[in-house]
């Protein structure tokens, strides 16, 4: 049985972020909390990849816009472990719409428009655990343990 510090979550650095040449602040604030990448690919996703992603939003009016903005420039998918990992993820990214989110926070720093959040993260572990499997096959997972993980948990 997994403990409890090998939850995972998605998290995808979207087309804004990507091209405002955000990848490596984004990647810098999970390395620096202490949470371990298990996967990473940057790719350029295709529009039926992301209408499956976004499947729970299909009946919304920004569907469609959505997934074209989401398709028009490479992304970068990601896999985080540990700890309480899809909730502080979560708090990391600060509010969907930017306006709300926190100073500190990657939206709250680096965003203004809702439509331009420059990120995504699972918003449960369930949700985590099926968007993984969508976007990453089981052998790309890479399983190892940091020499720094016996700092960050007893």
């Amino acid at each position: 049985m997994a403990s409890k510090k090998d939850e995972r979550t998605y998290i995808m650095i979207k087309p804004d972020g990507v091209q405002r040449g955000l990848i490596g602040d984004i990647l810098k604030r999970f390395e620096q909390k202490g949470f371990k990448l298990v996967a990473m690919k940057f790719m350029q996703p295709t529009e039926e990849l992301l209408a499956k992603h976004y499947g729970d939003l299909s009946s919304k009016p920004f569907f469609p816009t959505l997934v074209k903005f989401m398709a028009s420039s490479p992304v970068v998918c990601m896999v985080w472990e540990g700890l309480g990992v899809v909730a502080t993820g979560r708090t990391m990214l600060g509010e969907t719409d930017p306006g709300k989110s926190n100073p500190g926070t990657i939206r709250g720093d680096f965003c203004i428009h809702i439509g331009r959040n420059i990120c995504h993260g699972s918003d449960s572990v369930d949700s985590a655990n099926k968007e993984i499997a969508l976007w990453f096959k089981e052998e790309e997972l890479v399983k190892w343990t940091p020499t720094e993980q016996q700092w960050i948990y007893e």
